[in-house]
C-alpha cells in the first residue's frame, strides 16, 4: 500500500486538556457497524479524487447538507491503570446543530455507576449550540428536572465533559487538520470508506468553525494546555464522515495523574428527520449539584 502524507503547518503535538464537571466520561476504541447504506450518488464527487486536507476541512459542511443522522458514541478514559467507558446512542441534526442521545454510564466492580449511585438510569442529553441539557443527572437533581450547562464556559468546550463529543464539534475539529496521512480504503459495515490519520489544531479549527460551534471550540482552544488533537477519520465516497476518533490527554490539576481520553463518533442513517425540543425554563434545575 502506498502511504501518502499531507502537511499544512506544524507537526503533531500531544494534547493536554482540563476537563470540567459534568458526566466526564469517555470512550472507546473500536465501534461496531455502521447500519446505514452509502453508495456513490450520481454526479457526486469521489473522495479518492480530492485532496485529503480539503475533504477533511469540508466534512462538517457535507454533514450539514446531509441533514440528520443516527449516531453512536463511545468515550473511554484511562487514568492510574483504571479504564472507564461511557456509551451513547441517538440522532443529530447537523443543520440545526441539535441532537438527542441516551448516555449509559458504566458500573464499577462494586456495582456502582460512574456517579457513585447504584443502578443509575441512562442520562438523556440534549445538544444545542452553546448548551448541553442533561436529565437523570443524579446527584440530588429531581427526576423531572434538567441540568443546563453553558458549553462555551467549559474549559474543554464540551469535547469530553458530557461523556459525548458533540457530533458537529467533532466534525468541525477536522477543519483544523494540519498533518494528514491517507491510510487507504477499508470497509465499515459494508460501506467503502477512506481512512485518514492526522492531527487537528484546536485554535485553527475554532477560527474556521461555523458561528454556532465557534464559542465551544474557542473555549477548548483556550482551556486545553496544548491544542493538538490526533484523530482517525473515515469518509465515504460522497465525502460524508462515517466515523471519527479523537485522542485527548489532560491532567485534572498540576499534580494529578495524566488522563487519556479516546472519543469515537459513528454516523449512519443519513437523511433521518430529527426533532429536538429543549426544556422550558421552569424545567431547568437551579439548585446545587452534588459531585459524586
Amino acid at each position: 500500500m502506498v502511504v501518502q502524507q499531507y502537511r499544512d503547518g506544524g507537526g503533531a503535538r500531544a494534547v493536554r486538556a482540563l476537563a470540567a464537571a459534568g458526566v466526564i466520561a469517555v470512550t472507546a476504541g473500536c465501534m461496531g457497524g455502521d447500519g446505514g447504506g452509502a453508495g456513490v450518488g450520481s454526479g457526486q464527487r469521489s473522495v479518492a479524487a480530492d485532496r485529503p486536507l480539503d475533504l477533511l476541512g469540508q466534512a462538517a459542511d457535507v454533514l450539514v447538507e446531509a441533514g440528520g443522522a443516527e449516531t453512536r458514541t463511545s468515550m473511554e478514559t484511562a487514568a492510574g491503570g483504571t479504564r472507564v467507558t461511557i456509551r451513547g446512542q441517538g440522532a443529530y441534526d447537523f443543520r440545526k446543530q441539535m441532537g438527542r442521545l441516551r448516555v449509559v454510564l458504566p458500573k464499577d466492580p462494586a456495582g456502582q455507576d460512574a456517579a457513585g449511585a447504584e443502578g443509575h438510569r441512562p442520562i438523556t442529553e440534549l445538544l444545542a449550540p452553546g448548551a448541553l441539557y442533561m436529565k437523570n443527572r443524579g446527584a440530588g437533581v429531581p427526576d423531572d428536572k434538567w441540568v443546563r450547562i453553558d458549553t462555551t464556559g467549559l474549559k474543554d468546550g464540551n469535547l469530553v465533559t458530557g461523556g459525548v463529543t458533540d457530533p458537529m464539534a467533532a466534525a468541525e475539529l477536522l477543519r483544523g487538520a494540519a498533518d494528514v496521512t491517507y491510510a487507504g480504503k477499508t470497509e465499515l459495515a459494508g460501506v467503502t470508506v477512506h481512512h485518514y490519520r492526522g492531527v487537528a489544531d484546536l485554535g485553527r479549527a475554532a477560527r474556521a468553525a461555523s458561528p454556532q460551534s465557534r464559542g465551544a471550540l474557542s473555549a477548548a482552544a483556550k482551556g486545553f494546555s496544548k491544542d493538538a488533537v490526533p484523530f482517525d477519520a473515515y469518509l465515504d465516497e460522497d465525502g460524508r464522515l462515517r466515523k471519527v476518533r479523537h485522542r485527548f490527554t489532560f491532567s485534572s490539576d498540576a499534580r494529578g495523574p495524566e488522563v487519556s481520553v479516546v472519543s469515537t463518533l459513528l454516523l449512519y442513517g443519513f437523511g433521518l428527520p430529527v426533532t429536538v425540543t429543549l426544556p422550558d425554563e421552569d424545567a431547568i434545575y437551579t439548585g446545587e449539584i452534588r459531585q459524586g
